[in-house]
């Protein structure tokens, strides 16, 4: 220990030194080594004890890569057995999804040139079938049980997206739908509940993932934010009986196709004024409002106003503080995003094990990373429930 502190002593009086820090990291991942192994020897280093199960055998030389610069590591060995330090783990559980998805099609002799560029960047030549089954079957293992554990609690918030990736199927390259469902809890924390993969988003579809989903215990529904696909709304209903609140940004665009490229701008901040008012009521009279105005020149947008109207509004329901975060889908597509960016490294995924496998570890560790998170998605008091006031119905107003 003595010796410990004077190795301190002498690298803080490097302060002014450029290469402190890495000189830090390397002190402190050397020690935490040297503890580690004392604790699998079962004494210290030198140290003569009848606890003592194991000796060492020297160190074997190591560079270590941190974003402080390339740090010089001893990692010691022992006379049995072996020794690898837990920091050293390479690659997190999503990078190591995506390498045994190259591997597999690299493997089963399918891959592109750009693929085999992959395997060669990422050091795999020479990969063999077995080395990618063990690979592969530890990852979906993770995978598996997260995607299959129980949902507990209430979850008064959901939102449901759809995302398409390219899978080769008895020897055709097919889209496939990987849909992913995010809830929000009673205490305000956001996680990623479930996704499936399917030939298409068809209601059949839907109501088998939602199904899914309540078997392993969601309840309390209360809102669902999605897109206006009409197989999805319809499985929400049957399987949730929850209410429904279509996207605006969606909606949006909809909307303005309906507008004359110079009005667009117009259109869509005059729809936007009955989103900032103060409660439902207010919000539906000035929704029947804009229609109302729109109908003489713009018949068509005013008819799709007219049926929108409940659904795009739905989130108005809610209490005030959450409604920011509850109108669109913009917190999932945000997560399809970085699924796309991932996969678009893919391609093409020899099948759908190897997508589930790279898709679910993504989801497994965006799920931990929100657990990690200090803030919660919504505090106690702005995740309350969906008021059970029905809407209210006003006549429409003159222009």
């Amino acid at each position: 220990m003595t010796d410990d502190r004077i190795a301190l002593r002498e690298l803080l009086e490097k302060g002014s030194d450029a290469t402190f820090l890495r000189e830090m990291i390397g002190f402190a991942a050397q020690r935490l080594m040297e503890l580690e192994t004392d604790g699998l020897c079962g004494a210290n280093h030198g140290e003569r004890s009848a606890e003592r199960v194991n000796q060492r055998n020297g160190y074997r030389e190591r560079d270590w890569q941190t974003r402080s610069g390339t740090v010089e590591l001893r990692i010691p060995k022992l006379r049995r057995g072996s020794y690898f330090p837990g920091f050293l783990e390479p690659r997190r559980t999503a990078e190591k999804a995506l390498t045994a998805v190259i591997q597999e099609a690299y493997v089963q002799g399918i891959s592109t040139r750009s693929v085999d560029d992959l395997v060669r960047a990422m050091g795999l030549e020479g990969v063999s079938k077995s080395q990618v089954s063990r690979l592969c079957a530890e990852i979906d293992e993770r995978v598996g049980d997260f995607l299959s554990r129980p949902i507990e609690g209430d979850w008064p918030y959901l939102w449901l997206d759809a995302t398409y990736v390219k899978v080769r199927e008895a020897g055709r390259i097919i889209p496939v739908a990987v849909t992913i469902a995010v809830g929000v809890n009673g205490d305000g924390r956001r996680e990623v509940l479930g996704m499936a993969v399917g030939a298409s988003e068809a209601e059949t579809f839907w109501l088998d993932f939602l199904r899914s989903l309540a078997r392993r215990g969601l309840r309390g529904v209360k809102l669902v934010i999605s897109d206006a696909h009409e197989g999805l709304k319809a499985a929400v209903t049957k399987v949730l009986r929850a209410t429904w609140q279509r996207c605006r940004v969606h909606f949006g665009r909809t909307a303005s196709a309906h507008a004359g490229k110079t009005q667009r701008r117009i259109v869509s901040a005059w729809i936007g004024t009955a989103y900032v008012q103060e409660d439902a009521a207010a919000a539906h009279a000035q929704w029947r409002t804009v229609a109302d105005q729109l109908r003489p020149k713009v018949p068509k947008l005013a008819a799709l106003m007219d049926a929108a109207e409940e659904d795009v509004l739905a989130s108005m329901h809610v209490p005030a503080a959450p409604r920011a975060r509850l109108h669109s889908t913009h917190p999932i597509e945000r997560l399809n995003g970085e699924i796309k960016r991932r996969t678009d490294v893919v391609g093409i995924f020899p099948d759908e094990a190897a997508a589930v496998r790279l898709i679910g570890a993504i989801l497994l560790e965006q799920s931990g990373q929100w657990a990690t998170q200090r803030a919660r998605s919504m505090t106690l008091e702005t995740s309350g429930a969906i008021s059970d006031t029905a809407p209210v119905s006003l006549p429409a107003l003159a222009s």
